[in-house]
């Protein structure tokens, strides 16, 4: 059998990965609110594209779990349900469990005061939406920190849908909000500090299921 044809060519897919990135900016800027309709032909004369690289860039967040695509109504961006908060809430749950054993057990001084760092940001968060990135970006740093490749890879997963949970948090309530995560982020990091599994995986579950409170109120 010949070589040839063994294997397709490869295609250059950088313009719908651009396109992508920028609709999810706009996504977690609060551009686009969830059940918001995002329109193949409005997307690509405001970023100046043809159609082809908007309507991939709209399947890659798909699969994210960013939008949703019906014959019926076009593409929206997802509007998560009571059954998508609890599976998400389950599986980011179990997840974080194990980072949280995985860095109480092996993450070095320096891993820990790249969280801390992370936490000590958000003091300085401006508004809901700063403060929705870094509340992603300490739980990355504990992913990080865990030292697990494939737990990392498995968080990168779910990742994108708990930033439009967080989204959906803040679209339901900011009461209280800006000043409440600061001071939750820094007891996750004192008792990884202290390396107390027991107080931090307490408190790690404690801060999912707050949040899990504020959109069940009105999600369900």
């Amino acid at each position: 059998m010949s070589d040839q044809g063994k294997v397709a060519p490869a295609r250059r897919r950088g313009l719908a990965d651009e396109v992508a990135d920028r609709i999810r900016e706009a996504i977690f800027n609060g551009a686009y609110a969830p059940g918001e309709q995002l329109r193949e032909v409005e997307l690509s004369g405001e970023m100046d594209v043809s159609r082809g690289p908007v309507r991939e860039a709209l399947r890659l967040l798909e699969r994210e779990g960013l939008v949703h695509c019906a014959w019926h109504r076009g593409t929206t961006v997802t509007t998560l349900s009571a059954e998508d908060v609890a599976e998400l809430d389950s599986l980011r749950g179990a997840l974080e469990d194990l980072a949280v054993r995985q860095v109480i057990a092996h993450a070095s001084d320096e891993d820990l005061a790249s969280i801390a760092k992370t936490a000590d940001m958000m003091e300085r968060a401006g508004d809901a939406h700063e403060m929705v990135r870094l509340d992603i970006a300490f739980h990355d740093a504990v992913f990080a920190a865990a030292g697990h490749q494939r737990l990392a890879d498995a968080w990168d997963g779910i990742r994108c849908q708990v930033h439009l949970f967080l989204l959906t948090r803040i679209g339901r309530s900011t009461a209280g909000y800006l000043d409440c995560i600061p001071r939750e982020h820094h007891g996750l990091v004192t008792a990884l500090r202290a390396r107390d599994t027991s107080t931090a995986l307490d408190l790690f579950a404690a801060h999912r299921r707050h949040a899990v409170d504020v959109v069940a109120v009105t999600t369900a």
